[in-house]
């Protein structure tokens, strides 16, 4: 038999590593012709967007103009820079609209935000179906209720000849009038808005919470958790992507606290109270004719609002969140 040579590798010498090719990206002819119908799907909604959206955004070139839509229109408006901003910090009332504004928000940030969360778990935890459908639907209802019909509800309850202070009267105290005090203003219009919103804010919740895996609290059960264990290790971390998510749209809207809301009660309260940003830029843009101050407003609160989007967002992702978007 001939010697069967074996070739030994030597230790210093190593295989050289399989190449891997990556797999091939399909052109964007491919593409086309894969996603056709989707894109053909969605092309009503693009225009929509288009038409409603993008095109009229184009318009707050206004905003750098001594805009005369009379007379010069866009096109011929002279060009006047950032003087339309610096006027708006030079106004007294857009730094008390400004400083309203935010006081609302933090104040309902507090005060509104954790409302429709405890709703939910209060809701989820009603064991009978009939009995958590008609919560459901009680707790709703005042969502499809014009601001009109909330403050005269709110009227009736609260106001000088409401239900409140003829109840004073008849037990020999004096009446308050809550609807025209300036000074409990913010805490009415969180009252208002926890009525009107809280049910529906609390729907959202309710989806998230029916995400969670049922066997994770039968497993904690068993491990001897009690409710409050099982909420506060379970529920809750199942609940703080949402919370994350709604929190960073919310303060990416805190120059947005409503407009009908405050025009109906500005003449009870006064303008000090309830000057916000929007009634500010109808009041000094829109009735006054200068749509040139007034876009040069609401530009800076798209602005502010994209940077606090942006800041919040970056913060959840600090946080191991995933925000209102990730990169890839």
């Amino acid at each position: 038999m001939g010697a069967v040579t074996t070739r030994r590798r030597s230790p210093g010498r190593t295989t050289p590593p399989e190449t891997r090719t990556k797999p091939h990206e399909p052109t964007w002819r491919a593409k086309l012709r894969r996603d056709w119908p989707l894109l053909v799907m969605n092309l009503p909604m693009l225009l929509i967007v288009v038409a409603f959206w993008w095109v009229p955004a184009l318009g707050n070139v206004i905003a750098f103009q001594d805009y005369n839509p009379y007379t010069d229109g866009i096109l011929g408006s002279p060009v006047i820079g950032f003087t339309n901003f610096a006027l708006l910090f030079q106004d007294p009332q857009f730094i008390r609209a400004i400083t309203n504004t935010l006081s609302i928000t933090a104040f309902q940030l507090v005060f509104y935000f954790p409302v429709p969360i405890l709703l939910a778990l209060l809701l989820n935890s009603i064991v009978s179906a009939k009995l958590r459908a008609f919560v459901q639907g009680v707790v709703y209802m005042p969502f499809f209720f014009s601001w009109v019909l909330v403050i005269a509800v709110f009227q009736q309850m609260f106001g000088g000849a409401g239900l409140l202070a003829q109840t004073l009267r008849q037990h020999g105290h004096e009446g308050v009038d809550l609807m025209t005090n300036s000074d409990t203003f913010i805490l009415l219009l969180t009252s208002q808005t926890i009525w009107k919103d809280a049910g529906w804010g609390a729907i959202i919740f309710l989806a998230a919470l029916s995400t969670i895996d049922p066997n994770l609290y039968e497993a904690a059960a068993v491990d001897g958790a009690r409710r409050w264990r099982r909420m506060w290790h379970i529920t809750l971390p199942g609940l703080r992507p949402v919370i994350v998510l709604l929190l960073i749209l919310r303060l990416g809207d805190a120059l947005n606290v409503g407009f009908e809301q405050f025009m109906l009660q500005r003449s009870a309260v006064g303008s000090e109270a309830s000057e916000v940003f929007d009634t500010f830029v109808y009041w000094s843009g829109i009735r006054t004719g200068d749509l040139g101050y007034g876009a040069a407003a609401g530009l800076f609160k798209g602005v502010v609002g994209l940077l606090l989007i942006i800041a919040a967002n970056r913060v959840a992702h600090a946080f191991g969140e995933r925000g209102v978007y990730s990169r890839s």
